[in-house]
């Protein structure tokens, strides 16, 4: 059912890591970025305490940011925003820190925004919902449209701004029963308001917060003792006269079901973990409460039942159309039995549907992420329980020696041998977006990674097992959340199926949401094939085809219509309307068809530009010299010989280039030629041409003739071919974990375990330690040793220099496009000194 994929722990591990009474934090973003809390005591004054935040990736868990974040108190809620790039943090004197990355690079971040309530401990935080809902849809799985399997749900923003726009901002809760609210306004700063929970303001233990459909926010509070009521409050805000408005109702309470049982009245005094099932769903929470050596956990549902009239009534008259009135009720929806004491709980982000249909169909498939929650005990056990029934569907155990076993299914939990040394069990525990990882930080302070099966362990066919990670990263490509810890399940035997799956499936949507798409599935087929030595040269091809859109995309938005008239149609698009109407394999005759002065540009853009159109004709001619050597699919290059849309694209390019050339020739390609009178990008333009006519979309594919393959076989003769550098490996975790075996790795120190595939890397992927590094972004050479700083992505180790060393418009333009992001959409992480 689950097993350690990796273990960090720190390198120098300080005098006093944790201290056991203090509760541990942890949240895991939709980008895959973890943070957690350590509270860390000083050599020389055991008072003096550091309470740090810590951030990795979870590609490269050894290069950890740690952050002093200047809390006086101790660090108690840890939230993410909807995008994954900001964080929150809270903590015991009523301090509340907005923190954000510096440079947009996940290994650097400061603290951009606060507020306070002076020594009010918070106990419970929350972004305010922005209003975008998804539903997961079991029950459509098998639907060739995405919009069936992943329906967006009406749901309204807690709070807008003109024009419908959800303003940004968060919520929290304080021990003394006050609900404060932070609003970010446009111009960036900040409007705070706080308000009672209700008259009588009494001391909140534990509280969680749930958003509505219609807007407004509910939060259940309970002062920790568990034969008090749990309350539940209704908060509304709004913005009045440019101040910030808080509104609260008492809604219904219920009181725990344990309380009520006299054989249980007395046994489980305290109130230890309350949370809503999920964040936009007020209407489920769960309740724990525990002694000193166990717990007890109840699931409860809000129902809208009918309100009895008395009997003086009953005989009345009906009036037309008058309804029985009804009362909301909280009712019980399950108990658990006596379970060992719950040090932590995670709930399940993956928004599946529970109607009846999605969850028999759930049921029948085996599919079980975002099904079950997940509980930590003291004894060092995880146990995943059903979110509605809360029976047992797996079982994990971690020892004091990082040893671990698994145990799936409904078998009895087994009571380990106590140990002399201290027990080692999780204080927090995080679940990934798509349920199908657990990170958890146990009390000597180690960071753990656990992999969720999918069907918890439970053996399926091959054909269903595709079926469900399939459905979970289209999915993770809809919503545009990162999909890491869907590869934590993907065999190499599995990447070519799940690759030919994933493009049917994308070839089924219409024309739009193909277009939004686009990139992104060339992402997530790169990051599959990686997975293989198989398919390893498809992922350099994928990767190239992601910066030849980006190119593409470029150098065509340089194109300005010649008359100031709106066209019908831009210069781009009637560039790619003639070539691929015209066949002609004479670049110039081609060119004699478009109207040059929409190509009409100043000298500093194509200059500056220089250095792609460079990479353009490179490419090309790699390409074309290769073309006789693509027996097999294991040469990077074999996926655009029948890719008849990039080839158009190549050819498009070129007849660009072609034309910018007559104006500035210095903007051309060079290439290393034997003849001096050889017209180079002529004779590309014609062989690249009848490769295209072979692989047209509006004709059965072709294999290149003999007279096609000779003349390649003639270009290495005719033409210098440059050794085109593929991005390089990825140094993350993904590839080694293949295995079943866990990695131990140490934070600050690289892992230099070998990749989890048996044979010898790919040549494509080898770099001798003396070779000139690539700014893979610019397509620039940047030495042996590069002196500038540099970053790389985290998802395909793509590396580019940190500061532009350009000064015109044109490449500043280019830059600024991946200032957030990658090509293939990653994260971008500083690269340590030590590694460039």
């Amino acid at each position: 059912m689950m097993e350690v994929a990796y273990v960090c722990e720190w390198e120098k591990r300080p005098k006093s890591t944790h201290c056991p009474s203090i509760p541990l934090v942890c949240a895991w973003s939709c980008r895959n970025l973890v943070a957690f809390t350590t509270d860390l005591k000083n050599d020389d004054d055991d008072k003096d305490v550091s309470h740090m935040i810590h951030i990795i990736d979870t590609e490269h868990p050894w290069d950890v940011f740690s952050i002093n974040s200047g809390h006086t108190e101790v660090i108690s809620c840890l939230e993410w925003d909807q995008s994954g790039s900001k964080l929150l943090s809270a903590d015991g004197d009523g301090q509340i820190k907005c923190w954000s990355m510096s440079d947009h690079l996940v290994n650097s971040w400061e603290s951009i925004l606060s507020s306070s309530l002076d020594g009010d401990p918070i106990v419970a935080l929350s972004w305010l919902h922005n209003g975008v809902k998804l539903a997961l849809h079991v029950e459509m799985s098998g639907s060739t449209n995405f919009g069936e399997k992943f329906s967006r749900v009406k749901f309204s923003p807690s709070l807008t701004l003109f024009g419908g726009k959800p303003m940004e901002g968060w919520l929290a809760v304080t021990v003394s029963g006050l609900v404060t609210v932070s609003l970010l306004k446009p111009g960036g700063a900040l409007l705070t308001a706080s308000e009672s929970l209700c008259r009588l303001r009494g001391r909140v233990a534990l509280a969680d917060i749930a958003f509505t459909g219609g807007g407004n926010i509910v939060v259940a509070a309970t002062d920790g003792s568990s034969s008090s009521p749990v309350q539940f409050y209704k908060v509304v805000v709004s913005v009045v006269s440019e101040k910030c408005r808080i509104d609260t109702e008492l809604l219904p309470s219920l009181f725990l079901r344990c309380t009520t049982d006299p054989l249980r009245r007395e046994k489980y005094p305290a109130v230890t973990h309350l949370k809503f099932l999920t964040r936009e769903n007020s209407e489920q929470v769960l309740l724990c409460a525990s002694n000193q050596s166990g717990s007890i956990v109840e699931c409860w549902s809000l129902r809208k039942e009918g309100l009895p009239v008395n009997n003086i009534f009953q005989h009345r008259s009906p009036v037309v159309g008058e309804k029985q009135p009804t009362i909301l009720k909280w009712r019980i929806l399950t108990t658990t039995n006596d379970l060992e004491r719950v040090s932590a709980v995670a709930l399940p982000k993956l928004p599946i549907s529970i109607s009846n249909t999605d969850l028999k169909v759930a049921s029948d498939t085996k599919f079980c992420p975002g099904l079950g929650l997940a509980l930590a005990f003291h004894d060092g056990s995880i146990q995943i329980l059903h979110r509605l029934s809360l029976h047992t569907m797996g079982v994990f155990y971690i020892t004091s020696s990082n040893s671990s076993s698994q145990r799936s299914g409904d078998e009895p939990a087994i009571k380990r041998q106590r140990t002399g040394g201290p027990a080692v069990h999780f204080k927090a525990l995080q679940f990934s977006w798509t349920s199908l990882a657990l990170a958890g930080v146990d009390n000597h302070g180690k960071l753990h990674m656990l992999r969720v099966s999918p069907s918890m362990g439970q053996v399926l066919e091959m054909n269903t097992t595709l079926r469900h990670l399939l459905f979970l990263l289209e999915y993770c490509m809809v919503t545009g959340y990162d999909w890491w810890d869907v590869l934590l399940h993907v065999q190499p035997t599995m990447v070519h199926n799940l690759v030919e799956k994933l493009h049917e499936e994308y070839m089924r949507q219409n024309q739009a949401l193909q277009q939004v798409l686009a990139t992104r599935i060339v992402a997530v087929k790169a990051s599959l094939c990686k997975l293989s030595t198989a398919t390893a040269a498809r992922a350099c091809d994928f990767h190239a085809k992601l910066l030849l859109i980006a190119i593409s995309s470029t150098l065509k938005s340089l194109l300005r219509p010649h008359l100031l008239s709106m066209p019908e149609k831009s210069p781009g698009d009637r560039l790619a309307e003639i070539c691929a109407k015209n066949t002609d394999t004479d670049i110039d005759k081609v060119m004699i068809n478009l109207k040059t002065e929409e190509f009409v540009l100043d000298g500093p853009p194509l200059q500056s530009l220089q250095q792609l159109i460079q990479w353009v004709g490179d490419f090309v001619l790699y390409l074309l010299a290769n073309l006789p050597n693509q027996g097999s699919m294991v040469r990077p290059g074999f996926g655009f010989m029948r890719d008849g849309a990039s080839l158009g694209m190549l050819r498009e390019m070129l007849v660009m280039i072609r034309i910018w050339g007559l104006l500035k020739p210095g903007c051309l390609p060079t290439f290393t030629a034997t003849s001096d009178n050889q017209d180079s990008m002529q004779l590309l333009f014609r062989l690249l041409t009848k490769l295209w006519l072979c692989s047209r979309d509006d004709g059965p594919p072709q294999d290149p003739d003999e007279s096609l393959i000779d003349e390649c076989c003639l270009l290495p003769s005719q033409l210098l071919v440059p050794s085109v550098d593929w991005l390089p490996v990825n140094d993350g975790v993904i590839v080694k974990l293949q295995g079943k075996h866990p990695l131990r790795l140490q934070f600050g120190k690289v892992s230099s375990l070998p990749g989890g595939g048996s044979s010898a890397p790919l040549e494509v992927f080898t770099r001798s330690p003396g070779c000139q590094k690539m700014d893979n972004l610019r397509c620039l050479h940047m030495g042996v040793c590069p002196t500038e700083e540099s970053k790389a992505c985290t998802r395909c180790g793509c590396v580019t220099m940190l500061r532009s060393p350009n000064k015109t418009n044109a490449m500043k333009q280019w830059e600024q496009r991946w200032i957030k992001n990658c090509l293939c959409g990653g994260l971008w992480r500083r690269i340590p000194s030590t590694i460039s």
